[in-house]
């Protein structure tokens, strides 16, 4: 029925040089202050009338983002050929997967999703873990988004690894939005600018957007596809192999992810371009890529009439396989795939756009001499919103109510605990198609995933 009480502290010191090592008193006193300051930190960060059990989750939140920092070592020559101490790999390990990762060379402190379960870094969780690391430590938040743009991370082709399971596959590009919250983050609560910073990862981002472009759009339409980006088990194939039916599956979320990327990077270049006005040519870029991938997703070409992500009768965004010229095929499931299209969203105010002559004379050439894809309002540039705002955004007013009354829907997505992955639409309605003698399909299950089609039972529904 005892109690003891054990101290602890990790520290270079010996008794001699620090009294509180063997002084009880002293001891808890310097708990009681580090305890204070850690109050006061906390204290700055969230203030304002929110409750202490909601301040308590917050602190707790991010003592757990702090937490999960480890060291990661993966240095992938060594993997490959083994330790000269030890008995030689098999060969057959110099033709698996990473094989094209040679230079990869890991050895730093990393956001880890967890350190018991996931102890391996993955590129889109690591942009996300930035974004509360950059309130408590911003310092380290761009040191992660900075490492895995370096040379020894990014591939010199421009991709990023995305995790240690397959570094080739493709995470949805995120990696822009991050670095430009966190330099935004810093800015407001630390009065640091880090333009440094932002450059920096600018122009390693320039590498990776021009390697998406090159490798994930086949046709050169502005239509992109990139296998799993994340999603598990929300379509009727492994979107990250080579389709049973042939042909190229286009996606809405891939191509969508790419518009976001490109509403980020313009949000960057003209932020480095008050500094600097050579950005303004690059911001301008930038501008016409994202136009021409809305237009490209939502509106048929004229020379393919079954080209559109866009499906009218259903109100929704949808994946399509695409065989050739006059024959596609879009696979009608309502997924997270065609919300995602609403990420892709950017206001220009008026002071941004006539601060940077340049940028504003190109912007206003395109919308004159391109009135076929202005008229069309696919991105809401000629209409001034409040302040004479200008708006840029895959989906249409028409369109952003259709894709609302489904996603706000409790028989569509919105459940009791958020937005589902898989509309509640395919309990009752179950996509299906048969292909060269196998069935392929989509159900919806409120749980765990069925199928272990792709990460297992992972499933976020």
């Amino acid at each position: 029925g005892g109690v003891v009480v054990v101290r602890l502290k990790l520290t270079p010191n010996t008794p001699d040089t620090d009294a509180s090592i063997n002084d009880e008193e002293l001891f808890d006193d310097s708990i009681d202050e580090r305890r204070r300051e850690a109050d006061e930190f906390y204290g700055r960060l969230l203030g304002g009338s929110v409750t202490d059990d909601l301040k308590a989750i917050y602190r707790q939140a991010l003592g757990g983002m702090l937490w999960t920092k480890q060291y990661y070592k993966f240095i992938q020559d060594e993997w490959l050929n083994g330790d000269p101490a030890q008995p030689a790999p098999p060969p057959e390990r110099k033709w698996i997967r990473n094989k094209e990762w040679r230079h990869l060379h890991c050895a730093d402190i990393l956001s880890m999703p967890d350190k018991w379960e996931y102890p391996f870094f993955a590129a889109w969780d690591t942009a996300f873990h930035c974004i509360p690391l950059a309130m408590v430590d911003p310092a380290f938040a761009k040191k992660q988004l900075d490492l895995l743009t370096r040379e020894w991370y990014m591939k010199p082709d421009g991709q990023i690894p995305a995790y240690e399971w397959n570094f080739s596959d493709v995470n949805p590009p995120v990696h822009a939005w991050a670095t430009f919250r966190v330099f935004k983050i810093e800015r407001k609560l630390y009065g640091k600018e880090d333009l440094e910073f932002l450059e920096r990862v600018f122009q390693k981002l320039l590498l990776n957007f021009t390697w998406w472009v090159n490798r994930k759009d086949a046709g050169g339409n502005n239509v992109f596809e990139g296998g799993f980006l994340g999603l598990d088990n929300i379509g009727a194939f492994n979107r990250s192999e080579p389709l049973p039916t042939g042909g190229v599956l286009r996606q809405a979320d891939g191509t969508a992810w790419m518009a976001f990327f490109c509403v980020n990077m313009l949000n960057m270049a003209l932020e480095l371009a008050k500094h600097n006005p050579t950005y303004e040519d690059i911001a301008s870029k930038f501008f016409e890529h994202f136009i021409f991938i809305a237009d490209a997703m939502s509106y048929r070409g004229s020379g393919d009439e079954t080209l559109s992500l866009w499906n009218e009768e259903d109100g929704m965004y949808y994946d399509a396989i695409h065989w050739g010229p006059g024959h596609s095929q879009q696979l009608p499931i309502r997924s997270l795939v065609g919300l995602i299209p609403l990420y892709a969203t950017l206001t220009l105010e008026p002071s941004v756009i006539n601060r940077f002559p340049g940028f504003k004379k190109r912007m206003e050439w395109f919308i004159e001499n391109r009135p076929g894809l202005v008229q069309r309002n696919v991105a809401n540039m000629k209409a001034g919103g409040k302040g004479q705002r200008r708006l840029l955004a895959l989906v249409s007013k028409e369109r952003l109510v259709r894709i609302l009354e489904k996603m706000l829907d409790e028989q569509e997505f919105l459940s009791d605990y958020g937005i589902r992955s898989l509309s509640l639409y395919h309990k009752k309605h179950p996509y299906n198609i048969h292909v060269n003698g196998q069935d392929f399909g989509v159900e919806y299950w409120p749980g765990d995933s069925k199928s272990g089609m792709f990460g297992g039972n992972s499933n976020w529904r």
